[in-house]
């Protein structure tokens, strides 16, 4: 299911192939103790994702990797 809180939505990630910046990801996906981001970048199409990994005893702490 696609994540429905954009507060803390990641922005201006640069484009892994052009080095553009992307707005905001075109697709959000959470797991358990993850978030999955889909990058697109309008300028030259490429697509990439980054996913994020949550600690499991604290749910709401900072991103260990990406």
């Amino acid at each position: 299911m696609a994540k429905s809180d954009f507060g803390d939505l990641p922005r201006g990630n640069p484009c892994a192939q052009c080095g553009k910046p992307i707005a905001a990801p075109e697709w959000i996906e959470q797991g358990p103790r993850r978030i999955s981001y889909l990058w697109r970048c309008r300028a030259c199409g490429y697509q990439f994702e980054a996913v994020a990994f949550f600690d499991e005893r604290d749910s709401d702490s900072e991103a260990l990797a990406a």
